[in-house]
Formats: structure tokens, C-alpha cells, sequence
């Protein structure tokens, strides 16, 4: 073999050697992803809750009462939105019971509505008072929050409109529903 023939393998290799090379600092300069100036993921905070006297954080809407909320809702949203409590509970009047009770007739009913289910003792407790529209509200909301003791694994329902849709569909799984607070 002479030499011209060995300039010429080693010039093929040294071209090809480049040419990947350059495919490897090109791709990094052209697919190199941008680095966030914080890293991590961004979380959203938690929702704004209303004040005593109705208003939401400083510089933030104040948030809706309660009744004008129910006179917006749609039993057809909360029929929807009132799957994910389908998993533990069921609607039909004369349901089974489920991990939670037959909700059928809930609203203004007593909040231990149905005899003999195993209730927690913080629910039990309550077994006299009521299930208004302003209670289902703040349970919806936090469950453990506002009845402490209770055996109910469901971590709430942030949204005020989402809740007083679902509350407006379980006011109408009742043969006599009671009438909506006014405004």
C-alpha cells in the first residue's frame, strides 16, 4: 500500500470523526433546553378563603355569598360534578350504603340520617343537628376541617361554585326539596 492510498483512509476517518463532531455541537446548541431561573415546579397556592365578613385576600374579589352561589348552580353540573362522590356513595332513593352513606334526601336532613351505619363518633355526636346548605357547604369544603374525628378520606372541594352545584343536586334527590335560602 503506498502512502497516497494511507492519506486517504486516514482522511476518512478524520472527515468522519469531524462530521460527527460538528452533528454532536450543533444538536447541543440547537435541542439544549432552557433552564428555569427557579428550579422545581411552580405550585399553586391554596385557594383564598372568605373572611368573616365575606371578602376574599386584600386586593382580591370578594367572594359570593352562599345563597346567591345556589341560585347560579346547575343540577346538571353537579350531577356531573357529584361523580367523584359516586366512588364512596350513592344517590338513589333507598340506595345501599356504600364506605359513606345513601345521600337520597341528605339536605336538611339529620347529619346521622341513616340507622344502624357505622358513622364516626365526631358525626354521631352531630347526629341531631342538620345538614343546611351552609354546613354541606364548609363539609364539602374540608371535611376533616369542619367536623374534626371524621372518618370521611376526601380532601375537599376548593371550588365555592363546584360545591353549590353539587349541594343544589343532592337539594333535588328528595321528594319534598327544601326551599333555597334567598339572597
Amino acid at each position: 500500500m503506498n502512502s497516497f492510498e494511507l492519506n486517504k483512509i486516514m482522511g476518512a476517518v478524520f472527515g468522519a470523526l469531524m462530521l460527527a463532531l460538528g452533528l454532536n455541537i450543533l444538536s447541543g446548541i440547537l435541542l439544549t433546553p432552557k433552564k428555569p431561573a427557579v428550579p422545581g415546579y411552580e405550585l399553586a397556592e391554596a385557594a383564598p378563603r372568605a373572611g368573616a365578613a365575606g371578602g376574599g385576600e386584600a386586593g382580591g374579589p370578594p367572594a359570593e355569598p352562599l345563597p346567591v352561589l345556589l341560585a347560579k348552580a346547575d343540577v346538571a353540573r353537579g350531577t356531573a360534578a357529584a361523580k367523584k362522590c359516586a366512588s364512596c356513595h350513592t344517590f338513589d332513593k333507598g340506595g345501599a350504603n356504600r364506605v359513606g352513606p345513601n345521600l337520597y334526601s341528605v339536605v336538611e336532613g339529620p347529619k346521622a340520617h341513616i340507622e344502624g351505619f357505622g358513622y364516626s363518633a365526631a358525626l354521631k355526636g352531630r347526629g341531631s343537628e342538620k345538614w343546611g346548605f351552609a354546613e354541606l357547604d364548609k363539609f364539602l369544603e374540608n371535611p376533616r376541617g369542619y367536623i374534626q374525628g371524621t372518618s370521611m378520606a376526601f380532601a375537599g372541594i376548593r371550588s365555592a361554585q363546584e360545591r353549590a352545584d353539587i349541594i343544589v343536586y343532592l337539594r333535588s334527590l328528595s321528594d319534598n326539596p327544601p326551599a333555597l335560602p334567598t339572597p
